[in-house]
């Protein structure tokens, strides 16, 4: 089929659903998943195209810039020795947090205590609610950036030229727990796979606290974790006929405390790290966590939020589930002052409220650190 057929195949497709490639408004973009439906499609819309390269100057490019054996070189947590190892044990662990957040900003969490049964049922009925008609999800797009639960495609349409290859469910899980009603059984299983997650994250939060010289309450309570903002968000990234032109999500760091990763066996998931992308192949029952603006903030630049993007492939289906620990939308976020007294340092950041910060980065474009650049005092 040539490439005139593919793309009057795909304006038909486009027209089924009720929109026309030629005058999408943002809130009316076709999903990517109906896009890439779309019978014999061989080319993607313009609209997708990316004409210029992700890297920058703190990106290798040359020859010398040899891949790595990234799934041999992450770091690796052991959970179970955090919370039921020996003092010795346990201060080994917290040595190693604060190395891979200072070092890598990357870790993988192992004998984490989330059942793999569970993780399987998360990735399930995710895909299951990708499934559901246009019309079912469409119920949840969205309208405004702090809504409890959206669906939407690429990131930011209203402020994006080019659009990214990937359609998202993001639901609030906490304070309050919220749920779209549908597939069956996804409150169930959400409910069940947040209060784990949240568990362990906590106790990761207090390992990192210790791993600065500090308190293992310190982050906790400065971050006001019992009433933390805690995000869900399923990232679907369908097969893409041109995959070497389009993005799933661009390089990006995370809003929140830290990122906790569940993929399907799909990779796309890239890190940057000495000036290196890196590609992170999935690991069986392992969990992945990054760490996020609100910690680079708070350790004052000590643990920096890491840089990310995610690739698409032209074969199968990507799934991820991101669950984004935050503070509590109402925390003055700013560089933890037990840590300016104990190192006698100035303040790299200007305080926010967590919520103002969640507004500002939701309602731009998705580019690099923009955010945290903008309060930036040195």
């Amino acid at each position: 089929m040539s490439t005139d057929e593919s793309s009057t195949s795909l304006n038909i497709c486009i027209k089924m659903t009720g929109y026309s490639i030629g005058t999408l408004c943002p809130m009316a973009l076709p999903s990517v998943k109906a896009i890439a439906e779309t019978p014999n499609l061989a080319s993607i819309p313009s609209s997708y195209i990316f004409t210029t390269s992700d890297d920058s100057d703190d990106v290798a490019t040359t020859a010398d810039a040899a891949p790595h054996g990234v799934e041999d070189s992450i770091p690796t947590i052991d959970f179970s020795l955090l919370t039921t190892g020996t003092p010795h044990q346990r201060s080994k662990v917290v040595n190693e947090l604060g190395k891979a957040c200072h070092d890598w900003g990357f870790f993988m969490v192992i004998n984490h205590g989330v059942g793999e049964g569970l993780m399987k049922e998360m990735v399930e009925i995710c895909r299951e609610f990708f499934d559901l008609t246009e019309e079912e999800k469409r119920v949840y797009e969205t309208k405004h950036v702090l809504d409890p639960i959206r669906y939407g495609t690429s990131f930011n349409p209203k402020m994006e030229e080019v659009f990214f290859w990937r359609d998202y469910l993001k639901v609030l899980v906490h304070p309050k727990f919220h749920s779209p009603p549908k597939p069956t059984r996804f409150r169930e299983i959400l409910e069940e796979y947040s209060k784990r997650i949240k568990e362990m994250a906590r106790e990761l939060v207090r390992g990192i606290s210790e791993s600065l010289g500090l308190e293992a309450c310190n982050i906790e309570k400065a971050a006001d974790l019992e009433s933390s903002s805690t995000l869900f968000a399923a990232n679907l990234y369908p097969p893409c006929p041109q995959p070497q032109l389009a993005r799933g999500l661009p390089p990006h760091s995370d809003q929140c405390l830290l990122t906790v990763l569940l993929q399907n066996h799909v990779a796309g998931l890239q890190i940057l790290h000495d000036h290196q992308w890196l590609t992170v192949n999935p690991i069986p029952n392992a969990l992945l966590v990054n760490t996020a603006d609100q910690l680079e903030i708070m350790s004052n630049g000590k643990y920096k939020s890491v840089l990310h993007r995610a690739m698409v492939n032209d074969k199968a289906t990507r799934i991820s589930i991101a669950m984004a620990i935050g503070p509590s939308s109402q925390t003055l976020v700013a560089p933890l002052p037990e840590l300016l007294h104990k190192h006698n340092s100035p303040p790299l950041f200007k305080s926010i409220m967590y919520k103002d910060y969640m507004e500002m980065l939701q309602s731009n474009k998705l580019e690099r650190k923009s955010c945290l650049d903008r309060i930036r005092l040195l």
